[in-house]
C-alpha cells in the first residue's frame, strides 16, 4: 500500500530532509505540505525541489493540507504550533509522526486518548536519531541502578523552548524507571533555585543555549566515588532523524494510540 504523506515545516531544517526521502521512497506519496513562509506555491518552487513533482501543493494552515486525504501526517513545524496541527490531524482519522518539540507529557496525554478515540496512530520522538535513541536506551538502562542524575541539554541560541523535547521525553522515561535520589532538596537551595534546573518528574535539567551547538544531551548518573556520563551530539545535518522518521512513519499504520520515543520502536 502506498502510503499518503502530508507534511508540516516542509521548508525548515528537518523537514526538507524527510520531504526529500518521501519524494524518494517508493512506497510513499507527498500529497500536500505545510510552510506559512511558501503558501500558495508548489513545492516544486521551494528552494531544493527543483525537481520535485509540481502538483504537490503548499498550504499555510494544517486543515486545507489535510484536505488531500493523506494517510500519514508528519510535523516537523513549531514548538507553537505542533499541538494544534496533531490535533486536526487526528480529529480526521490521520495517523501522526511527530518530530516537533515542546509537548509535555500531559499534552501527549491528551493526544494519546483522541488518538484511541480516533483508532488511530501516533508516533512522537524528541529524537528521530538512531544513535540519540541508543543513548536514551542506555540511560534508561543506567537508572535502574544508578540512584542521581541529571541532564543537560544543548542547542543552538535560536532555539525557542527549553527544555529540547529530547531532553523532556528523557527526563520523563527515567522517572518511569526510578526515582531520582535527590540528596539536597531544590527549595532549600540558597540563593537562586532555578541555578538548579528545571525540574521534569525529579531529575534537574540544564538547558543550555548556545551558538556553535546543533543539538546535544548528556545523562549524567553518580554513585560515591563514580559517576558515568552518556552524552549524544549531532552535526548540522539533519540527515540523522530521516531514517528514524521513515521508519515511525512506516509503523504508525499498525498502531493505535501513543508511542513515544524511538527507542521504544527500535527496542519494544
Amino acid at each position: 500500500m502506498t502510503l499518503k504523506i502530508c507534511l508540516g515545516g516542509v521548508s525548515g531544517w528537518t523537514g526538507s530532509a524527510v520531504a526529500q526521502a518521501v519524494l524518494a521512497a517508493s512506497d510513499m506519496e507527498l500529497v500536500s505540505c505545510l510552510s506559512r513562509k511558501y503558501a500558495g506555491q508548489n513545492l516544486s518552487q521551494l528552494p531544493g525541489f527543483a525537481g520535485a513533482p509540481s502538483a504537490v501543493p503548499v498550504y499555510d494552515t494544517v486543515e486545507a493540507a489535510l484536505a488531500c486525504a493523506p494517510t500519514v501526517y508528519i510535523d516537523y513545524t513549531s514548538a507553537e504550533a505542533v499541538k494544534g496541527n496533531v490535533k486536526a490531524a487526528l480529529n480526521q482519522g490521520v495517523h501522526c509522526v511527530v518530530g516537533s518539540s515542546g509537548l509535555s507529557q500531559e499534552a501527549y496525554a491528551e493526544l494519546e486518548s483522541l488518538a484511541l478515540a480516533k483508532g488511530v496512530g501516533l508516533i512522537a520522538c524528541g529524537n528521530f536519531s538512531i544513535t540519540a535513541a541508543l543513548a536514551k536506551h542506555f540511560s534508561l538502562l543506567a537508572a535502574k541502578y544508578l540512584p542521581h542524575r541529571e541532564i543537560i541539554d544543548y542547542s543552538h541560541a535560536e532555539k525557542p523552548d527549553a527544555p529540547s523535547g529530547t531532553a523532556r521525553e528523557l527526563a520523563e522515561a527515567l522517572a518511569a524507571v526510578a526515582e531520582n535520589q535527590m540528596l539536597f532538596p531544590v527549595s532549600a537551595t540558597v540563593g537562586e533555585p532555578g541555578a538548579r534546573g528545571a525540574q521534569i518528574k525529579g531529575t534537574p535539567v540544564h538547558s543550555l543555549r548556545l551558538p556553535g551547538y546543533v543539538l546535544a544531551f548528556e545523562s549524567i548518573f553518580s554513585m560515591p566515588e563514580e559517576r558515568l556520563i552518556i552524552k549524544h551530539e549531532a552535526g548540522k545535518s539533519a540527515a540523522p532523524y530521516v531514517d528514524g522518521t521513515m521508519l515511525a512513519v512506516r509503523r504508525v499504520t499498525s498502531i493505535k494510540g501513543l508511542v513515544r520515543g524511538l527507542d521504544t520502536l527500535l527496542f519494544s
